[in-house]
């Protein structure tokens, strides 16, 4: 199956759109993409089965959020609009920024109550910096408290500002229920399906612009994986044509890091076609693809005909702001749990992961067999520690530290917008925490109850900063933060205020030693778990640490009092995910990530050892 070019001058192809949908974290774009593959009649219902059809990894689907980047098609009209979804969390903001490049048009989704948030000013100023034309989509347009024409001014506010006024006159908009299955140019009147956002798509959306007589040229934007073929390089032809089989240069860096070019040949090629691909004998400029059978490739590098000499500038993406050192798991319990547990191995994963996360970056700590891996955010990290654990890997982490610049000759670490969404009754709380961790109230609004709060944040008071917000307004806040700018250190961050309990000695937890704990302390681990020395089980009621031994039992003799035997009732430890425990601890302290467990320990596991570095220091 192949498509071809059809042209209505010599610049437009009006049979293809490629669009991209950027909005903030939760405003529903997984869910309208579903409705769009639903009414589009090219799918039996056994195919499209469950929610969020897109999300198809385990921990999209577990989280409830997209991670990576997808591409889908939707044949309407006769046109052919090829979909891509992208993540709507910050931390996940490398994913947009390398496939906006792929689209000539962006969704702009925006929820119908909360309006644009920090994520849909990012990846809007990532679209309109590509060249992407805008429409805007304002979605859950049937919640209580919606108010669809504020939320839809405000997005137009927010284009105006970031640099779109010309294109305001003709910004196509509608309003949407992605759960309801409608969509209507007047949010009082519901219809019957999404033919009006389609209509959108292929009236407001232009198709790419190409020189048919252009010599080939095409930027791999993403990597996909096969078990049988190896890497599969997709991104979009900017020029020119390509036909199964044809050889070209491929631009790169080589192992030096300087540009440099060699002959490839690949093995198959494919367009995209509904939720997968295709293969074709030929595609041309504007056509989204997938190119099998070419070694080494790496997003960023540019293919292009025979000694055209025409590549592209590389794929640049925002550098990461938090660090985090991977290492091996030299707890007494390493190897018992995972199939791959050595330095060499880590490092294999890390350089196969720097293939598709093109905001990643791993460099070797010099004189230590640690890895120092930096990203976009705690979760963008605990997202590739959860993965690989999954596959069967063990390491040690430690805490998460932002990647301070040089500037001017001063030092300068990262600020972040952080965003608060509060009943009002519970913002007290909220002020002093966002307060005593340097952040600066920059604006507060009303919105019925709650009360919507702006702060400017070092991202060092943001780590640990999440739980402690959830904890003190009992669950009701939303939270949301976005880099903004690097800015002049600011003075210390407080530390976690409590010490923690590190067991003495090796063995099973027992009851009777728990009981006679939990009254000082929070445990983080429950009766019957083996632990050792060094091992973090409980954070203690004061400062400072305390050595204990949870392994203790209880003295048995013939002598026998009433009520002299209590009942032993111990609480339900603390539930530690992986992110909370990558937040908790301090900087001699390491999260012990296993494929069955989640272990607190620390850094010199003898207590003599830990008192010799604490008077050094």
């Amino acid at each position: 199956m192949n498509q071809s070019a059809s042209t209505t001058d010599s610049s437009t192809r009006e049979d293809i759109r490629n669009v991209v949908i950027i909005a903030h974290v939760d405003h529903g774009k997984t869910t309208l993409v579903d409705c769009l593959l639903r009414q589009s009649g090219q799918y039996r219902d056994t195919e499209l089965k469950g929610e969020r059809i897109l999300d198809s990894n385990d921990l999209e689907k577990e989280r409830g959020i997209t991670i990576l980047a997808k591409n889908i098609a939707i044949p309407y009209r006769g046109v052919k609009i090829n979909l891509i979804d992208t993540p709507g969390h910050a931390d996940f903001g490398g994913e947009v920024e390398r496939v906006v490049k792929m689209a000539d048009g962006c969704v702009v989704l925006v929820d119908a109550a909360e309006g644009p948030m920090p994520q849909t000013r990012f990846v809007l100023e990532k679209a309109l910096q590509a060249g992407c034309k805008p429409i805007v989509v304002v979605n859950k347009v049937d919640r209580p408290d919606g108010r669809p024409h504020e939320a839809l001014d405000e997005a137009l506010e927010l284009l105006a500002e970031l640099g779109g006024e010309e294109q305001l006159d003709d910004v196509g908009f509608v309003y949407t229920s992605a759960k309801e299955g409608y969509a209507t140019t007047d949010h009082e009147v519901r219809t019957e399906n999404m033919l009006p956002l389609l209509d959108l798509f292929v009236d407001h959306i232009p198709g790419p612009t190409i020189d048919p007589d252009s010599d080939f040229q095409m930027m791999v934007t993403t990597l996909d994986w096969s078990e049988y073929v190896g890497r599969i390089a997709v991104g979009r032809i900017n020029a020119g044509t390509i036909t199964a089989g044809q050889s070209f240069d491929l631009h790169c860096l080589g192992a030096d890091g300087k540009p440099t070019k060699r002959r490839v040949k690949p093995s198959a090629l494919y367009l995209f076609d509904n939720l997968g691909r295709v293969a074709a004998e030929s595609a041309s400029a504007g056509d989204i693809v997938a190119i099998e059978g070419l070694d080494d490739v790496e997003i960023g590098d540019t293919l292009t005909a025979i000694d055209a000499d025409n590549p592209l500038p590389r794929l640049k993406v925002d550098e990461p702001t938090l660090e985090m050192v991977f290492s091996v798991n030299s707890s007494p319990m390493a190897g018992r749990e995972g199939k791959y547990v050595t330095t060499r191995q880590i490092k294999n994963r890390l350089e196969k992961e720097l293939e598709r996360n093109v905001a990643l970056r791993v460099s070797m700590i010099e004189g230590t067999e640690a890895y120092a891996v930096a990203g976009r955010g705690v979760l963008h990290l605990a997202i590739l520690i959860e993965t690989m654990r999954r596959e069967g890997f063990e390491l040690s982490v430690g805490k998460p530290r932002v990647v301070f610049k040089d500037i001017d000759g001063k030092k300068h670490e990262p600020f972040e917008t952080l965003r608060v969404e509060v009943p009002t009754e519970a913002m007290g709380p909220v002020m002093e925490l966002v307060g005593h961790r340097r952040g600066q109230l920059e604006e507060m609004k009303q919105r019925g109850d709650y009360s919507l709060l702006k702060f400017n944040v070092p991202s060092r008071g943001l780590i640990g900063l999440r739980t402690k917000l959830l904890n003190a307004t009992r669950g009701t806040a939303i939270i949301h933060h976005r880099f903004e700018s690097y800015r002049v250190v600011e003075g210390d961050v407080p530390r976690r205020a409590n010490g923690v309990l590190v067991s003495m000695t090796g063995g099973k937890t027992m009851p009777f030693a728990l009981f006679a704990l939990q009254d000082r302390s929070e445990l983080l681990v429950p009766a019957g778990v083996e632990v050792y020395e060094g091992m973090i089980v409980g954070e203690n009621s004061r400062e400072g640490d305390m050595v204990v031994n949870p392994s203790r039992e209880k003295k048995l003799t013939n002598m026998r009092a009433s009520g002299s035997d209590e009942n032993v009732i111990l609480k339900p430890p603390r539930d530690m995910s992986l992110e909370a425990a990558l937040e908790y601890i301090e900087d001699d302290e390491l999260v012990e990530v296993t494929p069955l467990s989640i272990r607190l320990r620390k850094i010199a596991l003898k207590e003599n050892e830990r008192r010799r570095k604490g008077r050094n220091a």
